[in-house]
């Protein structure tokens, strides 16, 4: 070997293998860059209207009066005014009366029927049945409310056919509040029937098959083998439902408009009252506040439940 030879190859350098190259991969800023945009979206329509929110909440602000012109800071005014309102609290109970007829019961047990009546079933009934829950589920909800009340009103489709036997009845003034469930059970069964559907394929035959070997009627496997198997999927409907169900506004506002009088008035139907046709943006703003801790509670209720069963 000459020195030549030498010289000319790198120190440290293996014989016939090139020369490793030290370029950096790129940076932290550099992954992070694609996702600016993404940021600035959610900080712009996510976080910015709850900023605002969390703090007209505390506020006198108004769409006119002095509140429109002189918005001041007012702590927890508009709180104490709240719990003192008898409407207020009215408007809760009937809003917890809705979620509970509505989601928890409605909703969820029909759900549950229908994707148990359509198991084993041939394709075309599941086809046929799954195309009316779930055109009703698609359906825009306020088209879905006016169809309802042009079924329910005192001149509607079912008096007419009630008629024929000398019945007559004026759903939307006697019982509000039981027309407005079944309007919303009605457009909301189609996602409890396609969560209990997804969770009853996964259970295997041989399961229920062997409870049947064992004497176990139709009634036991039901409430000892199928319903503690799918229990994760009941929770977590019951808390998906729960939450959409608490912020049900136009449907009963086409029906009923909170009517007669204040009888089928939900929360958000008077906080949208209080904050757009009686103008105390403060006001009504606290109270969408305090529905979102509501909602909020019943997630963690849900969840704790998940827990337990998790344990």
């Amino acid at each position: 070997m000459s020195a030549t030879d030498v010289v000319a190859r790198p120190t440290g350098t293996p014989a016939g293998r090139p020369a490793r190259s030290h370029q950096r991969g790129p940076g932290i800023a550099q992954k992070l860059l694609p996702l600016v945009p993404a940021v600035v979206l959610l900080l712009l329509f996510f976080a910015g209207p709850v900023i605002w929110s969390l703090y007209t909440a505390f506020t006198n602000e108004a769409l006119s009066g002095v509140g429109a012109g002189a918005t001041r800071f007012i702590g927890l005014g508009n709180f104490r005014r709240m719990f003192s309102d008898p409407a207020f609290l009215s408007s809760v109970v009937r809003t917890v009366v809705f979620v509970i007829g509505s989601a928890v019961i409605g909703q969820n047990c029909l759900g549950l029927l229908i994707a148990m009546l359509l198991r084993g079933r041939s394709r075309a009934v599941q086809s046929a049945v799954s195309l009316v829950v779930v055109g009703a589920w698609v359906m825009p909800e306020i088209v879905a409310a006016f169809c309802w009340y042009a079924y329910l009103n005192r001149t509607g489709s079912l008096n007419s056919w009630l008629g024929h036997i000398g019945f007559h009845q004026d759903w939307l003034y006697t019982a509000p509040m039981f027309g407005v469930i079944l309007a919303n059970v009605w457009r909301g069964t189609a996602f409890s029937m396609m969560v209990y559907s997804a969770a009853l394929s996964d259970i295997s035959p041989d399961v229920e098959e062997a409870a049947s070997i064992d004497g176990a009627s139709g009634w036991k496997r039901l409430w000892l083998v199928t319903l503690p198997m799918i229990r994760r999927s009941i929770m977590t409907n019951l808390m998906l439902i729960t939450l959409q169900t608490l912020a049900v506004f136009t449907t009963i506002y086409v029906l009923t408009g909170g009517g007669p009088g204040t009888k089928s008035q939900t929360t958000p139907i008077y906080m949208y009252e209080q904050a757009f046709k009686f103008y105390n943006l403060g006001y009504g703003t606290a109270m969408a506040l305090i529905l979102l801790i509501v909602g909020a509670l019943f997630s963690l209720v849900y969840l704790r439940f998940l827990n337990v069963d998790e344990k």
